[in-house]
């Protein structure tokens, strides 16, 4: 993994698969800043592995991505602090990949959505008639459009571990009964009307995960990532969305195509490189991000 960036006024606290997260400079800790600035890198990552090489330009789109879904759903609470005099300044060289945040107490657990029976969701469905205890109707088919949306959240866990799908009734045992049923209504509420707009421009988002968290004043809000091409599928509507996605299933696919997921991953070919830039920059355009 690539070194955190060097960013003048701000001091790197951590490093995720894609992210590198700053508090300003003489603060500190995370626990006691007033903000913080989320940078994206070009890394991609996959069964929780960062790969090599990086993704040319994909922390600007993943930004732009981001930023224009908390413009987009501006009825739900994010952590986006606006400009404002007396906050730290953010330099030119990564403002195009940053967003300036409000700290929060995050909740452990990963809101995911889906509207479409895909990717491990289908593979538990032809095993159980289910989805992470929701049934459904039988005769569906891999990509079929569920006959409404399903709230699947998952115990979000430490870096480098995997996250494990878990119950709501689990979820109301970690955070409970309120904010367990806010976490629900609100990912099910930006997903419909995410995916509401997507569709008018011929975009299918099939899933999607979201992080909420909890700022000073006790208000629930959405963080990190929104509805980007990491944390969401995303097909063209105008296609066959299994096989033509504006995400990383690119590299999933490939992967799976040339990796049994034991040891060190192999390194993305050019063309995969390539396909998968194209691909997400070929989303913005179609969103009009």
């Amino acid at each position: 993994m690539s070194a955190a960036p060097v960013i003048a006024g701000w001091e790197h606290v951590s490093s995720g698969k894609v992210r590198e997260l700053y508090v300003p400079t003489g603060t500190a800790d995370i626990a006691s800043a007033s903000e913080l600035l989320l940078v994206a890198s070009d890394r991609v990552s996959a069964y929780d592995f960062a790969l090599e090489p990086p993704i040319p330009g994909k922390g600007e789109l993943l930004t732009r991505l981001s930023r224009f879904w908390f413009t987009q759903l501006s009825d739900v609470p994010n952590h986006i602090i606006g400009p404002s005099s007396g906050r730290t300044p953010v330099p030119a060289e990564v403002e195009s990949r940053s967003m300036h945040v409000m700290p929060l107490e995050m909740f452990p657990v990963e809101c995911v959505v889906r509207g479409y029976l895909v990717g491990s969701g289908w593979a538990e469905y032809q095993e159980t008639g289910s989805v992470c205890g929701v049934a459904l109707p039988d005769g569906l088919s891999n990509g079929d459009r569920l006959p409404e949306p399903i709230y699947t959240p998952a115990y979000k866990a430490p870096q480098g571990e995997h996250d494990e799908n878990i119950s709501y009734e689990q979820t109301v045992e970690l955070v409970g009964a309120e904010v367990a049923a806010t976490l629900r209504d609100l990912s099910l509420h930006v997903y419909t009307e995410a995916a509401a707009i997507a569709l008018e421009r011929d975009v299918v988002i099939a899933d999607t995960k979201f992080e909420f968290g909890q700022d000073a004043d006790g208000r629930i809000r959405i963080a990190d990532e929104v509805l980007t091409s990491d944390s969401s599928r995303y097909w063209d509507a105008r296609a066959d969305g299994r096989t033509d996605s504006f995400d990383k299933q690119i590299v999933r696919d490939w992967l799976s195509a040339n990796w049994d997921r034991q040891g060190t991953p192999p390194v993305l070919p050019d063309a995969i490189v390539a396909r998968t830039a194209a691909r997400y920059a070929e989303l913005i355009e179609r969103l009009g991000a």
